[in-house]
């Protein structure tokens, strides 16, 4: 692995792992109402609807 080889993407690595975590434990509101194993899948079928 090389490795991060900027702050900047530590930080985005980072991000997106807090982000999908607070999903699947059901701290976000993509995904409170869906069971924990459709969590994540439907919170990123909607972010790419978003996108």
């Amino acid at each position: 692995m090389r490795g991060l080889k900027r702050v900047r993407s530590a930080q985005t690595v980072s991000s997106g792992h807090a982000f999908v975590q607070n999903i699947r434990r059901g701290h976000d509101e993509l995904g409170v109402e869906l069971e924990p194993q459709l969590r994540v899948s439907a919170a990123f079928a909607e972010l790419t609807l978003a996108v």
